[in-house]
């Protein structure tokens, strides 16, 4: 697919890795669509990829909100004319133990708060907007691709039980949509990074961070350029399809 003139979709586009996406894919010449829930960063991001030169839409979305997520694929429809990738970023983390010691008494540590809130935006947000994006693409009849972003983590991750229980789950929906999918020429990949240096990485301890880079292969962490050349990769490459990209310099959790 050649990214020129197609529009885009990226949820989560607020800051990080999906304003990163968003930015790249505006100077290669995408009509970009932002969806998050944060009002003053999907301004700011916004304002950044309309500086590429490229045609830019913003949404204020909860993307676990069933009715937010139609309102504003309608509405991206009816703005920007149609609908080709929808790239499903968006994700939250709420790390704990399962349990936990204290003062020599065992506790459930990891709330079921934290659990279903890391679910429903992880996990429920990428299929509400992927059942959304598969809609429009396929009434369409001119194909189009979805991208999830996994993470390592699926594989399991201690102290990480909701996040990677929700990574293991928008992967399989990559194989999953795929077989579905394909009847209408929709192509679904998924990427898995591993750990990116964003704003979050940056505010860690520093023993915190040569822990990491310890147990990467690679040596480093990923830059964010990296994962926005991996999800070129699967736009340009029309035969990748039901797999997932890892891009983790070689970390296994």
């Amino acid at each position: 697919m050649d990214i020129k003139g197609k529009v885009v979709v990226i949820t989560g586009a607020g800051r990080g890795l999906g304003m990163a996406m968003a930015r790249h894919l505006g100077r290669q010449g995408a009509v970009l669509a932002l969806l998050d829930n944060n009002e003053q960063d999907l301004a700011k991001a916004g304002e950044m990829v309309a500086a590429t030169g490229s045609r830019v839409a913003v949404h204020l979305c909860d993307v676990a909100n069933e009715r937010q997520v139609t309102d504003s694929f309608s509405h991206i429809v009816r703005e920007l004319g149609g609908l080709d990738v929808l790239v499903n970023n968006a994700g939250l983390m709420r790390d704990a133990l399962l349990v936990k010691r204290e003062n020599g008494t065992i506790c459930r540590n990891m709330s079921l708060s934290d659990w279903q809130q890391v679910m429903e935006v992880n996990l429920t947000g990428t299929f509400l907007c992927g059942r959304e994006g598969a809609a429009i693409m396929a009434e369409r009849g001119q194909g189009g691709l979805i991208v999830n972003i996994s993470s390592v983590a699926r594989a399991g991750n201690p102290g990480q039980s909701n996040y990677a229980a929700s990574k293991a789950g928008v992967a399989s929906l990559v194989v999953g949509w795929a077989g579905e999918l394909a009847r209408f020429g929709i192509r679904v990949a998924g990427i898995a990074p591993g750990v990116i240096a964003t704003e979050m990485t940056a505010q860690m301890k520093p023993e915190a961070m040569a822990r990491i880079t310890q147990r990467i292969p690679a040596g480093r962490l990923a830059e964010t350029d990296e994962l926005v050349h991996s999800l070129q990769y699967i736009i340009e490459n029309d035969y990748f399809n039901g797999r997932i990209l890892e891009m983790d310099g070689g970390l296994r959790l």
